[in-house]
C-alpha cells in the first residue's frame, strides 16, 4: 500500500544490521540512505515506478544471489543480482524480492521480501543478518517471511495471480555453467520459483523488459556515486603515472589500493595490466609479466562505491615519456575519443550505434595520417579496432545489454567511450607501430544539450601524463579515505 519509507520518519531498532546501515557505518550511509548515495525514498520510487508499468492483478519475482563457493568452504565475495538490489537495496544472500499489484492504481503495489532469519549459530560464523524484522523495519517492506517458507509463501500468491514478471535463467549459458549451477542453492530457489510458475499454468512476462528503461536512465543520486566512483578511480591513475612499476601485478595491486583506500568499495571488475604486446589481447587479465622500459602498459580498470560501477581505460609508456612513434598513435586514439565524447548529448540524437559508426570512420582518417597508406574502415573493424565504441554503465559494467544500440542516448544515460587500435606484428601495417595496443576510456554522463566527463581527473593529453610521471601528483590527497563524501 501507499506509503512513505519509514526510514525518514523512525530511528533504527538496536541491532546490527547484515549491511551497512547509517546506524552502524554512518561514514558509509548518510542519515536517510538505505545505501551509499541512495535514499530509501529513492528505492521506494523505482518500486513505485515499475508499478506504473505493471499490469493490474500481477506479481514481480526477483530472485537474489547466494554465495558462491570456490572450493570447500573458501568463498567468493557476494554479488547480489542488481535488479533485486536496484529494487530495494538489500545486499544480503539466498533473498526473495516479491512486488505484487492487486488493482490498476500502482499505490496498491504490496512489497513482499522472503530472506534469512536471525540465526545465532550462523551469525556466528558468518557475520550478523538483518533478518525479518529487520526487513520489515529498516528496507519498508510490507510483508516478510523467513526464505524457509519460500515455497508455501509463492504458492499463496500464486492463487490469485497468472500474470507473473520473472526473468528465466538465460538458456544459452554454457553446459558447464548448467551442469555446475546444480550444485548451487540459489538453483533450489529458482528451481522452486519456476516449478511453481508452471505448475499454476501462469503468464511469465520478462522483467528486464521493464527494469532495462528504468535502470538505463540514472537518477541525481546515481551519477553523484558515479561522479565520486570516476573521481576517485582517476586519481589513483594520475598516482600510478608518477611511480615506476616493474611488473603488471605491482601496477595492478597498486591500483587497486589506491581505489579502495580512496573511498571505493572495490575494483569495479577483474583490471586489465597489459604491457607491451599483451595489450594486443583485449580482456588480458594474466597481469603477472615483467615491463620492459620501452613500452607502453595499456590498463583498464577502476572502482565500484555503492554498487555503482567506474570504467576507465588509460595507456601510458612505462618509463613516463612517449616515443615519437608512441605518442603519434597515441595522439590519434586520443582525437576518436574527444570527438566521440562530444557527441554524447541528447539533442544531437546519436544512438551508440551512430558513435560507433563515426568512431570507425574517424579511426580509419586518423590512421591513414599515421602512415596507415591505403588503410579501408573494414580493415580498421577487422583487424585494428575490433571492440565497439562503448556502453551502458551503472550497477553492472555494462548496464542493461538488453537496451538496444539504435536507440539515440537520452539525459541521464551513463555510457562509456573507449575507441582503441590494437597493431598485430604483421607485415601490413607500419613497423614502427606493430605490437602497440592503444585504448582510452572514460564515463560520459549525458544532457540535454551538454555532457559530463564523470572520470575527468585521470589525465590523458600526452603532457599531462608526461607532467605528471616526471613531477608527480601535486593535489594532496589522503592516504586512506574514511568519510568518502568529505573527498574534494
Amino acid at each position: 500500500m501507499f506509503r512513505f519509507p519509514r526510514a525518514l520518519f523512525r530511528r533504527y531498532a538496536s541491532f546490527q544490521a547484515g549491511q551497512p546501515i547509517h546506524e552502524t557505518r554512518p561514514h558509509l550511509v548518510r542519515a536517510g540512505e538505505l545505501t551509499t548515495g541512495i535514499s530509501a525514498m529513492e528505492y521506494f520510487n523505482r518500486r513505485y515506478r515499475l508499478a506504473e508499468q505493471m499490469p493490474a492483478k500481477s506479481l514481480a519475482i526477483i530472485p537474489g544471489n547466494t554465495v558462491k563457493y570456490a572450493s570447500g568452504a573458501v568463498f567468493y565475495n557476494f554479488q547480489q543480482n542488481n535488479d533485486l538490489f536496484y529494487l530495494t537495496g538489500w545486499l544480503e544472500p539466498d533473498s526473495v524480492c516479491v512486488l505484487e499489484k492487486p488493482t490498476e492504481d500502482p499505490d496498491s503495489l504490496v512489497f513482499h521480501m522472503v530472506v534469512p532469519p536471525k540465526d545465532e549459530n550462523s551469525e556466528l560464523w558468518e557475520g550478523a543478518r538483518t533478518g525479518v524484522d529487520g526487513v520489515r523495519e529498516i528496507f519498508n517492506a510490507d510483508n516478510a517471511t523467513d526464505n524457509r517458507n519460500l515455497h508455501n509463501y509463492l504458492r499463496t500468491l500464486l492463487k490469485d495471480y497468472k500474470n507473473v514478471l520473472y526473468d528465466f535463467e538465460d538458456s544459452k549459458k554454457s553446459i558447464f555453467s548448467r551442469v555446475f549451477s546444480s550444485t548451487d542453492k540459489q538453483a533450489t530457489n529458482r528451481e522452486s520459483i519456476e516449478s511453481l510458475l508452471r505448475s499454476q499454468n501462469c503468464h511469465v512476462y520478462s522483467l528486464k523488459n521493464y527494469l532495462t528503461e528504468l535502470r538505463a536512465i540514472k537518477s541525481n543520486a546515481e551519477l553523484r556515486v558515479m561522479r565520486m566512483a570516476g573521481k576517485i578511480s582517476g586519481r589513483a591513475y594520475n598516482q600510478a603515472y608518477a611511480k615506476r612499476f616493474k611488473t603488471e601485478k605491482g601496477l595492478h595491486a597498486f591500483l587497486e589500493y589506491r581505489f579502495i583506500s580512496g573511498g571505493c568499495d572495490k575494483s569495479a571488475y577483474i583490471p586489465v595490466v597489459a604491457g607491451g604486446s599483451n595489450a594486443l589481447c583485449i580482456h588480458y587479465t594474466r597481469n603477472d609479466q615483467v615491463f620492459k622500459g620501452d613500452e607502453l602498459v595499456l590498463v583498464d580498470a577502476a572502482g565500484s562505491l555503492g554498487g555503482y560501477c567506474a570504467d576507465i581505460s588509460r595507456t601510458w609508456p612505462v618509463s613516463g615519456k612517449f616515443s615519437s612513434a608512441q605518442a603519434e598513435l597515441y595522439q590519434a586514439v586520443l582525437n576518436v575519443e574527444q570527438k566521440c565524447i562530444q557527441l554524447c548529448t541528447q539533442k544531437q540524437g546519436y544512438s551508440l550505434r551512430d558513435i560507433h559508426d563515426e568512431s570507425v570512420r574517424i579511426m580509419t582518417s586518423e590512421l591513414r595520417n599515421c602512415g596507415f597508406h591505403g588503410l579501408t574502415s573494414y580493415e580498421v573493424m577487422r583487424h585494428l579496432y575490433p571492440h565497439y565504441i562503448g556502453h551502458n554503465l551503472g550497477l553492472d559494467v555494462h548496464d542493461v545489454p538488453s537496451q538496444s544500440r539504435a536507440v539515440p542516448l537520452v539525459k541521464g544515460q551513463v555510457v562509456t567511450i573507449e575507441p582503441g587500435v590494437y597493431v598485430p606484428d604483421d607485415s601490413r601495417w607500419p613497423k614502427h607501430y606493430r605490437g602497440m595496443g592503444i585504448r582510452i576510456e572514460d564515463d560520459i554522463a549525458v544532457g540535454e544539450d551538454n555532457y559530463v566527463v564523470l572520470t575527468a581527473e585521470a589525465a590523458k593529453e600526452i603532457i599531462d601524463i608526461e607532467t605528471v610521471a616526471e613531477r608527480g601528483v601535486t593535489t594532496k590527497l589522503e592516504d586512506e579515505v574514511v568519510d568518502v563524501w568529505s573527498c574534494t
